[in-house]
C-alpha cells in the first residue's frame, strides 16, 4: 500500500467521494490538511473572511445542487466555534456540509495549549456525528463514515476534528481501492402505501403537504405526478416552496403564522384529510396543534423514524425516504385509476383556486419611501421564472414568501428553521459556487446585511457575482413588531445620524459606499420606477465585473407584515386586495 500523511489520505478520500468545492480560512492547526490540498489542487477553495461566513457558504453550496455537500475549513479553538451556528442552521433544515477543523496535537489537549477547545463536545448537539480523530490510521475511514452518515436517512452535518500530529502522521493507505459506502434510507412498502391511499380516497377535501424532504430526496417532479394523478391540491412547506410550481393548477398556496398566504391557511382550514410528506410539522407552518389538527385525518411520511409523532401523533406514520414512498404511491394510485376507483376531486380543487384567485395583499402602493409590497411586485415583474431566490429571517424574508413567485426545487434557498442573521450573503456566495450560470438574487433586511457584510470581498475576489436586494428601513422590523405585544420600541433602531453620509438622510450606515469599498458594486434607489432600470444596471455590472451588485431600496421606516399566533388569526395589517389591480403580479390572477 501507498504511505502518505493522514492529510492527503483525508483529502484524497474527498475526492473519491465527489468534493470539488471547499470554503474556509487556514490557520496553524489545520495546515498540514491546506498543504496537502495545495498539493493536490483537485479541490477549489474560496477563503472567507470569517469561518461563520464559510459554513453558510457550504450550506449554499449543498442546498443549490441535489448531490451536493458543501466543505467547510477551518484551524482550531475559535475556528470551530465560528462553525456551530452554521452546523445548527444545516442540522435543522437537514442538510449535509462537512465542517473539518484543526485541534492542537494530542500530547497538548487539556494541558492549557493555545486555541486548543474540545470542539466535538460543543458540536455534538448540532451534529449527526462529531469526533476528533485521535488515530492517524483512522483518518481516512473517519472521513468514510463522515460521507455515509450524511447521506443516509436523515442528512446533516458532520464535524471531524483533527489534531496536528494526526494530520502529519504517516499512514499505510491504498486509495485506488476505497469506495464510498452503501447510502441507507428506508422505503415504504406497497401495504403502507395502499392504507395511505384508502385513507386518501376516504376524504372529501384532502390536501398534500409537500416539505422539505421531497427537495433532499430530489423527488420533486414524483410530488407533481402524485398530485395530479390523484388530483389533490398541494400545500409546500417553507422548506418546501418549488416542490409544486408556484402556479401548478394544484399549488394552492402556503400555511403558516407568518411565511403565508391568506389562501393557503383558509384552504389548510377547510381540509379534513391532510398527506404529510417529509415535511417535520414546524411551529411556523402549524401555529397550535389544536387549530391545526381539528377535525383532520393526518398521514405523516418521514425518514426519521423519531419525527414521526414528535409535535402530534398522525393517524397513520410511515418511515421512508420521500421518493421511495412516492413511487410507491404513484403506483397503487395509478392502479386504482386503471380500475377507474380514483376519486375526481374537481370541485375541491376548485374552490381552492378560487381561494387563490381572490384572498389576496394588497401590493401595487404608489408611496415614497416605498412600501415593502411593491418592492417585491417590482421583483417579480423584473427576475425570470428560473429566479433562485436566497435569504434567511425577518420581515424581507417573510414578506418576500407572501409576495414571490418560486417556480422550481432549490429555487427558494432558505435557513427555515435556525434563520441566523448575516447567512443570505456567505449562502448566496455558495450558490454561485456550485452553479456559475443560474439567475440569483439574495434578498435582505439591512441587518440581516450588516451582519456580514465583509463577506461580500469574497464575491469580489473570487468572482461570484450575484443580486443581493436590500430593503432598508433601518429597523429591527420583526423584532419591533414582535414588541408591540410588550408596547415597546426598545433597541431596535437602526438608524441615527451618519456624520459622513447626510445624504442618508437618518437611515445610518451608508451601505453603498461599504459595498464598493468592499469592491463590489451598488446601486441605491427610492421609488418604483428606478427599480427596473437598477437590475438592467445590474446585470450589466455583472457580465462586465463578475462581482455582486447590490440594489439598495430606501423603505418606509414601519410596516407591519401580515402574521400572527394561529392560522385562523393572522393579523392582516395593511390593506387587502379589493381588484385585481391592488395585486397585478399575484399568482392567482395570472392563470
Amino acid at each position: 500500500m501507498a504511505k502518505m500523511k493522514a492529510a492527503m489520505a483525508a483529502v484524497l478520500v474527498m475526492e473519491k467521494e465527489g468534493v470539488t468545492q471547499a470554503f474556509g480560512v487556514p490557520g496553524a492547526a489545520i495546515n498540514p490538511l491546506y498543504a496537502q490540498l495545495r498539493e493536490r489542487q483537485t479541490i477549489a477553495h474560496v477563503l472567507a473572511r470569517h469561518v461563520e461566513g464559510a459554513s453558510h457558504m457550504a450550506e449554499g453550496y449543498t442546498r443549490a445542487r441535489a448531490g451536493n455537500i458543501g466543505v467547510c475549513i477551518g484551524t482550531s479553538g475559535p475556528a470551530g466555534t465560528d462553525m456551530v451556528t452554521g452546523l445548527y442552521s444545516a442540522q435543522a433544515d437537514s442538510i449535509p456540509i462537512l465542517c473539518i477543523t484543526g485541534q492542537a496535537p494530542r500530547a497538548r489537549l487539556h494541558k492549557e495549549d493555545f486555541q486548543a477547545v474540545d470542539i466535538a463536545s460543543i458540536v455534538k448537539p448540532v451534529t449527526k456525528w462529531a469526533t476528533t480523530v485521535m488515530e492517524p490510521a483512522q483518518v481516512p475511514r473517519a472521513f468514510q463514515q463522515a460521507f455515509h452518515l450524511m447521506r443516509s436517512g436523515r442528512p446533516g452535518p458532520v464535524l471531524i476534528d483533527l489534531p496536528f500530529d494526526v494530520q502529519m502522521a504517516e499512514i499505510e493507505f491504498d486509495i485506488d481501492t476505497y469506495e464510498p459506502l452503501p447510502v441507507y434510507k428506508p422505503a415504504a412498502t406497497r401495504k403502507q402505501a395502499e392504507k395511505a391511499i384508502a385513507m386518501l380516497q376516504a376524504a372529501e377535501r384532502p390536501l398534500i403537504v409537500a416539505g422539505g424532504g421531497i427537495i433532499n430526496a430530489d423527488a420533486s417532479d414524483l410530488i407533481v405526478e402524485f398530485a395530479e394523478l390523484v388530483g389533490v391540491p398541494v400545500i409546500p412547506t417553507l422548506m418546501g416552496w418549488g416542490t409544486i410550481p408556484d402556479d401548478h393548477p394544484l399549488m394552492v398556496g402556503m400555511c403558516g403564522l407568518q411565511t403565508s398566504h391568506r389562501y393557503g391557511n383558509a384552504t389548510m382550514l377547510a381540509s379534513d384529510f391532510v398527506f404529510g410528506i417529509g415535511n417535520r410539522w414546524a411551529n411556523r407552518h402549524t401555529g397550535s396543534i389544536e387549530v391545526y389538527t381539528k377535525g383532520r385525518t393526518f398521514v405523516h411520511v418521514d425518514i426519521e423514524p423519531t419525527q414521526i409523532g414528535r409535535v402530534f401523533s398522525p393517524d397513520f406514520g410511515i418511515v421512508s425516504d420521500a421518493k421511495a414512498a412516492l413511487q410507491q404511491f404513484i403506483a397503487v394510485a395509478r392502479d386504482l385509476k386503471a380500475k377507474g376507483k380514483l376519486k375526481d376531486r374537481g370541485e375541491w380543487v376548485e374552490q381552492c383556486r378560487e381561494r387563490k384567485r381572490t384572498m389576496l395583499r394588497k401590493t401595487n402602493y404608489e408611496a415614497v419611501p416605498m412600501k415593502p409590497q411593491r418592492v417585491y411586485q417590482c421583483m417579480n415583474n423584473n427576475f425570470p421564472r428560473d429566479t433562485t431566490y436566497v435569504t434567511t429571517i425577518g420581515l424581507s424574508q417573510i414578506a418576500g414568501a407572501q409576495f414571490l413567485h418560486v417556480f422550481g426545487p432549490r429555487q427558494w434557498i432558505n435557513c427555515g428553521q435556525a434563520g441566523p442573521l448575516g447567512w443570505t450573503i456567505p449562502a448566496a456566495l455558495g450558490v454561485r459556487a456550485a452553479d456559475p450560470s443560474r439567475t440569483i438574487v439574495a434578498l435582505s433586511g439591512d441587518y440581516d446585511f450588516q451582519f456580514m457584510i465583509e463577506e461580500l470581498a469574497v464575491g469580489a475576489q473570487f468572482k461570484l457575482p450575484y443580486i443581493h436586494m436590500v430593503v432598508n428601513n433601518s429597523y429591527l422590523g420583526l423584532i419591533r413588531q414582535s414588541q408591540r405585544g410588550f408596547n415597546m420600541d426598545y433597541c431596535v433602531q437602526l438608524g441615527f445620524d451618519n456624520i459622513n453620509a447626510p445624504q442618508i438622510e437618518g437611515y445610518g450606515v451608508d451601505h453603498k459606499t461599504v459595498v464598493e469599498g468592499l469592491g463590489c458594486k451598488a446601486i441605491r434607489v427610492h421609488k418604483q420606477e428606478e427599480i427596473k432600470p437598477a437590475i438592467e444596471q445590474a446585470k450589466r455590472w455583472m457580465a462586465e465585473f463578475q462581482v455582486p451588485v447590490v440594489i439598495e431600496v430606501m423603505l418606509e421606516r414601519v410596516t407591519n407584515i401580515s402574521m400572527g399566533t394561529e392560522i385562523d388569526a393572522i393579523n392582516e395589517f395593511e390593506d387587502l386586495a379589493i381588484s385585481a389591480e391592488d395585486a397585478p403580479t399575484a399568482i392567482g390572477l395570472l392563470d
